[in-house]
């Protein structure tokens, strides 16, 4: 009788030795991926890390702070050295720009608000940078994000980190079943960040300490305004404020400087009742007020849904999931009634405030971790 010869599968889910796997490491330069890239090192992958510069490498030398920014491209670059593994620098620069930044603008002044982490995983990190790995010759790509792969009956599946608390389910919903297949998180069952910049420690890399991102990479320090008049000088044309009954109340710099939801800084003080922006008309350069009930919605239109379910997003009239409508808030119960493949109304059992077209509606599964896809909330 022939005894099974099948090694046992290594800790990326391989069955052959480590040092007959190869994983491209996307490292952006902060503890997180340095942490994936140093331990797989140390469990004797053939790693090879990969670092996007993905804008001007001159204006980026200056911003702390930022992901693969210039400081971030050298920090990558210490850690491989370190960890004695292989670095590469591909210059992303124009298809950062052409699949998020000018996305970024155009939504912005088409009075949505946009998220542009999203469109640059889904467009540039999990298709342009996953075919390089490929293109290498890896077995798998593995990146910091805090999310968990899980293997399923159909599959791959996604489901949310550890901890809640560093949890990046929002930001990867449009994560397809192919890409998922090839993708490896391996920080996402850790209880903790701190555990993170423990094992930094441990491997006695540079940017153990290294503090976490705040913002968008391209808006320095959260000025969007200052990046979208750059890139959109019109949009910082003078218009009115408007009332939702149709008074004018006043004037703006700009419909760049407002969000919907905004109650401060609006300008039109001396009014009896708190206003907040409901609506941003960029075309007509109108910024739209109203009383705090206009902003709470129970229906939300959603399109260019990425479904990972196990059975069709059609196979059902509607689904009792849960829903998160943007990144900060926890996820709330809801209703998906499915128009198609790739859109559907979404009913919120409990009305919420401030849901905004441009944003993510990501979708879980109400009795475990595990994440279902979403889409993007449009004005309908």
């Amino acid at each position: 009788m022939a005894l099974d010869q099948t090694p046992p599968l290594n800790s990326l889910g391989f069955a052959k030795a480590p040092a007959d796997t190869r994983v491209v490491v996307a490292m952006s330069g902060g503890v997180d991926s340095s942490v994936v890239a140093a331990m797989l090192a140390e469990e004797g992958y053939d790693v090879v890390g990969v670092t996007l510069q993905l804008y001007d490498h001159g204006a980026a030398l200056a911003k702390k702070g930022a992901c693969c920014a210039g400081l971030d491209i050298h920090d990558a670059r210490r850690v491989a050295e370190t960890m004695g593994f292989p670095h590469y620098v591909l210059d992303y620069e124009n298809i950062f720009k052409d699949a998020v930044i000018d996305e970024f603008a155009a939504s912005y002044l088409g009075g949505a608000t946009p998220v542009p982490c999203i469109r640059c995983n889904e467009r540039v990190k999990f298709r342009d940078l996953l075919e390089t790995a490929k293109d290498l010759e890896a077995d798998c790509m593995a990146t910091g994000h805090y999310i968990q792969r899980m293997a399923g009956d159909q599959g791959a599946e996604l489901h949310c980190a550890a901890d809640s608390n560093r949890d990046q389910s929002y930001f990867l919903f449009s994560t397809t079943r192919e890409q998922l297949e090839y993708l490896r998180f391996p920080l996402g069952h850790l209880p903790s960040k701190n555990d993170t910049r423990a094992l930094a420690a441990k491997y006695g890399l540079s940017v153990a300490d290294k503090p976490d991102s705040q913002d968008i990479c391209f808006v320095p320090d959260g000025d969007y305004a200052s990046v979208i008049r750059k890139l959109r000088p019109e949009a910082a044309d003078p218009g009115e404020i408007v009332h939702a009954d149709g008074r004018v109340l006043g004037r703006h710099d700009g419909v760049i400087h407002y969000t919907i939801g905004q109650r401060r800084g609006l300008g039109i003080g001396g009014l009896s009742e708190p206003l907040y922006v409901v609506k941003l008309d960029a075309d007509a350069k109108r910024v739209v007020v109203g009383p705090k009930e206009m902003l709470s919605t129970r229906t939300v239109p959603v399109r260019e849904i990425n479904w990972l379910g196990d059975a069709p997003l059609t196979s059902q009239p509607e689904w009792q999931v849960s829903v998160r409508v943007r990144s900060t808030r926890p996820p709330t119960e809801a209703i998906i009634r499915p128009l198609s493949d790739t859109e559907a109304t979404v009913e919120l059992i409990t009305p919420e405030e401030g849901i905004s077209p441009g944003q993510a509606c990501v979708f879980y599964d109400r009795d475990s971790s595990r994440i279902f896809g979403g889409g993007w909330i449009h004005k309908g």
